[in-house]
């Protein structure tokens, strides 16, 4: 067994928002399309220079990509991570960066607060044709299907630690104001199947900052951040990923523990599919379509496993079946007297 996965590429898709004739904002003339966008070119350029990367980008020229299709894009090429690109504008003389993920259960309160702001973002939904159908059920989406509100929770934690890294490294090395990371109901980020951020710059409308943002100086430097992080991203992917047998397998990396309700009195192996802080129904349609889920609560969340099995070879069966289900995020689990164990040890 390997330490990390050989010859794999991790795909890393990139959105520059807006584009063609939608600007984006364009606050003191600068225009927001033509920034992201090249800001997104030098991150991709960046980052190719990691032979274990594989850069796609949503639009590379002033083109218009609707919202669903850029999200397309990424599930299309079984993308690991997918970040989007926007500058930000306000009324106020605000500015800093900040750097959004999904928010799940964004309660009516929250959606208040920032309604101005998510409302602009999404906004670019009318510049689609049909859009009024393609988004109808955008907004209760995520409640009225439980597995992909599973998927996206799973990514969660992914997602917010690389939102978290942006803004240490805009903060730390640029010495820019970070706004924080935040959680809202983006369209295109709604739309992934895998870790998502969207990264604000700043904002256009402060003259300072968005001199600094229109400068090739301040894209390059927002671009060297954000292609730091990714790498240090992906550099941890590899690590968390084992070879076993010729397989690729997410190892799980959490501390062993002891789980409630289990009785096995020998090695078992199990792929867990989710973690989740809500208790769902272990029936196959809440599961896409597999059958037999096991839920264990460990601490506060809801683990959920699929294919008890003694046998490796039968657990790597499951696994793979879970993964063309579109459980990106699987791994094998092994237990031994019902405590959490490495594969390693397991196989002993």
């Amino acid at each position: 067994m390997t330490s990390h996965a050989q010859n794999k590429k991790y795909i890393v898709v990139l959105d520059a928002g807006h584009g063609d004739h939608d600007p984006g904002n364009v606050g003191n003339g600068y225009r927001e399309k033509n920034i992201v966008l090249k800001v997104v070119l030098e991150i991709g350029k960046q980052l190719k220079k990691n032979k274990d990367i594989k850069v796609v980008y949503t639009r590379k020229t002033d083109v218009f990509i609707d919202l669903w299709k850029r999200g397309d894009i990424a599930n299309k090429a079984k993308a690991d991570l997918f970040v989007s690109v926007h500058c930000n504008s306000h009324s106020s003389n605000a500015y800093g960066t900040e750097s959004f993920v999904l928010g799940l259960g964004a309660n009516n309160k929250n959606f208040k607060v920032a309604q101005e702001f998510v409302q602009k973002e999404n906004s670019v939904i009318k510049f689609e044709k049909n859009y009024k159908e393609r988004y109808k059920n955008f907004n209760n989406s995520a409640e009225s299907k439980i597995g992909l509100s599973l998927v996206q929770e799973e990514n969660l934690d992914k997602s917010l630690a690389l939102a978290s890294s942006f803004q240490k490294g805009f903060k730390n090395k640029l010495k820019r104001k970070s706004r924080g990371v935040k959680q809202q109901r983006f369209v295109v980020l709604h739309q992934t199947y895998m870790p998502s951020v969207l990264v604000e710059l700043g904002f256009l409308t402060n003259k300072s900052e968005g001199r600094y943002l229109n400068s090739k100086r301040g894209q390059k430097q927002m671009a060297a951040v954000i292609t730091s992080s990714i790498n240090n991203y992906i550099n941890q992917l590899k690590l968390n990923t084992v070879s076993v047998n010729g397989d690729e397998i997410l190892a799980d990396i959490d501390t062993p523990v002891i789980e409630d309700d289990v009785e096995e009195s020998s090695v078992v192996f199990k792929v867990q599919i989710a973690s989740s802080k809500k208790r769902i129904a272990t029936k196959s349609y809440n599961f896409r379509g597999l059958r037999n889920v096991e839920r264990v609560k460990v601490g506060r969340y809801y683990k959920y496993y699929y294919g008890n099995t003694s046998n490796y070879s039968e657990a790597k069966s499951s696994f793979r079946k879970t993964k063309k289900k579109g459980y990106k995020s699987a791994f094998i689990a092994a237990f031994k007297d019902g405590k959490k164990v490495s594969i390693s040890e397991a196989l002993k």
